[in-house]
């Protein structure tokens, strides 16, 4: 991997005026190549433009990012409030392993990435809540530990000095039944005795969240004989023609996300976020969507998309309300800003992390913009809404 930086030459400069000088250090991007551009403005300020490309074919996401100073914190403003963020934690008691195509993965180590991630926030002190976009215990732990290995993380992020919002992903259903599983991450349900697990939350009046269930139509998770997974495994049969459904083998372009490690949102999910979404616009609300699985093929690999990404994303560009769509589950990260002006990042994997290494952060929220603030390996990345 080949890194480029360019930066314009320096002027001499009054040695007195020197220390007034602030040089904003651009993030390593190991995951990516990149090209950062600086140039010099008044008040020796810098801006950035770092062009990120993903690294699977056919790929590619633009990010322009104002780092100068007062640029990254909404020039200067205090945000509106601030929240952490971490994914794809899959910790388990086993040793180091590999992905599928032969990624290095950390599983124990990987709990020692969120104690280092919570003892950030805590020392933030003005982080209102976090949310773990799923996975937290991988597919690969033993069966028998799965319970305790699930409740020991949990335990982790109940260190944390505020609320904690958590979204199932793939590995979470691999452990446990959603029946199990929900209880414990403390995911609402609707009151009817379902185990949806989608719901929504306004931190403050002018925005809301809103948390999908990725996996509503899943071959993992619900009961064998349940509608949901029959409705999954009869999408697989029919967009899928490999014996393994988690193999992408001979599947061209996005129709590679037809694998059992993906799903989709359900029919009743749907007309419900309908419903959210023109409760927000009403509201005057601006809405974050967070789904453990990616909703934008610019963001994120083509195995690694929410199968009905275009029917969510259609009912989603009805509103003008929606700015930004976070997620988890590509573990190399991601961010796009699709045909309509929607935001799109997804999140480093915490599993993924060398011995030392993080993948974690927080944004700050303003008016008229979002800003990640990561570390190592979760880039930070400004979302403006000034289009």
């Amino acid at each position: 991997m080949e890194y480029y930086l360019f930066q314009s030459r320096k002027k001499e400069v009054d040695p007195r005026k020197e220390r007034f000088r602030q040089y904003p250090t651009p993030p390593l991007c190991s995951p990516f190549s990149v090209t950062i551009c600086a140039t010099t403005h008044i008040f020796w300020r810098f801006r950035f433009s770092i062009q990120i490309n993903t690294m699977e074919a056919g790929v590619r996401s633009d990010v322009c990012m104002d780092l100068g100073n007062g640029l990254a914190n909404g020039q200067g403003k205090h945000p509106l409030f601030s929240f952490g963020v971490i994914s794809d934690v899959q910790y388990a008691d086993i040793p180091d392993g590999h992905s599928f195509l032969g990624v290095p993965r950390y599983y124990r180590h990987s709990i020692l990435v969120l104690q280092r991630a919570v003892k950030n926030w805590n020392d933030h002190k003005n982080l209102n809540f976090v949310i773990n976009f799923g996975d937290i215990v991988d597919g690969k732990c033993p069966k028998d530990q799965s319970l305790n290995a699930v409740k020991k993380v949990v335990s982790e992020f109940e260190n944390f000095h505020g609320p904690v919002y958590h979204m199932i992903g793939n590995h979470c259903l691999y452990n446990l039944p959603r029946d199990k599983l929900l209880p414990l991450l403390k995911i609402p349900n609707h009151g009817d005795g379902c185990t949806h697990a989608y719901y929504d939350f306004s931190p403050t009046p002018g925005y809301r969240f809103v948390v999908l269930d990725g996996y509503d139509i899943s071959a993992i998770g619900w009961p064998h004989d349940h509608p949901n997974r029959l409705e999954a495994l009869k999408i697989l049969s029919e967009k899928n023609p490999n014996s393994d459904k988690n193999s992408p083998e001979g599947l061209k372009g996005v129709d590679r996300r037809f694998v059992m490690f993906n799903g989709a949102v359900g029919n009743k999910q749907m007309e419900w976020l309908d419903n959210v979404l023109k409760d927000a616009t009403n509201m005057k609300q601006k809405v974050i969507i967070c789904c453990h699985v990616p909703l934008d093929p610019g963001a994120t690999s083509k195995t690694t998309l929410l199968w009905n990404y275009d029917q969510v994303m259609d009912l989603i560009h009805r509103y003008d309300c929606v700015k930004v769509c976070l997620s988890g589950h590509n573990h190399q990260g991601g961010y796009s800003v699709d045909s309509r002006r929607v935001h799109h990042r997804v999140l480093d994997a915490a599993l993924e992390c060398t011995p030392g290494t993080n993948a974690f952060g927080y944004i700050d929220v303003y008016d008229n913009m979002l800003s990640l603030v990561g570390t190592d390996q979760m880039k930070s990345t400004k979302f403006s809404f000034d289009f």
